[in-house]
């Protein structure tokens, strides 16, 4: 880990695009609010009407899938890695899940709300890193789970 300025105030997309290995239409982190390396990350997700998944996932009443939102929690986690150990993501290397636990959906997420994504590093052992994760809207825990992933080298 790296012990420069512990605390990142905030970051536009196109930082957030520089950690994360993601492009659309799978970039579910918009804004990072708040970050301290090596601890916890504060990030936004919008929801839009045009993400590509609404027509097909109820499209009577649109509702954003729960495995998505943990995912969008698994990005945040990502760029708190990458961010904690000073380095990018690069074409030799994947940021895995290796898993999620204690996944619980409160509540449903639709178009035009605005996901609150924060997430704090429990320990990192052996190269794995394990999180807490928590997802809000309007202060309301829409939901929450344990999370591993692992940085593994790409086998060319």
């Amino acid at each position: 880990m790296t012990n420069n300025a512990t605390a990142t105030t905030s970051m536009d997309i196109h930082e957030i695009l520089e950690h994360l290995p993601h492009r659309y239409p799978f970039v579910l982190v918009d804004r990072v609010l708040s970050l301290e390396l090596g601890k916890e990350i504060t990030a936004i997700k919008n929801v839009s009407v045009n993400e590509p998944y609404f027509p097909g996932h109820f499209p009577y009443h649109p509702v954003m899938p729960g495995v998505l939102i943990v995912e969008a929690m698994a990005q945040a986690a990502a760029i708190l890695s990458f961010k904690t150990m000073d380095t990018k993501p690069t074409d030799d290397s994947v940021y895995y899940f290796a898993g999620i636990d204690s996944a619980r959906f409160k509540k449903p997420v639709s178009p035009g709300d605005q996901i609150v994504l924060n997430v704090k590093i429990d320990r990192i052992l052996k190269g794995i890193w394990k999180y807490s994760g928590v997802a809000t809207v309007d202060g309301t825990v829409v939901a929450e789970a344990q999370m591993m992933c692992i940085l593994k080298a790409i086998e060319k």
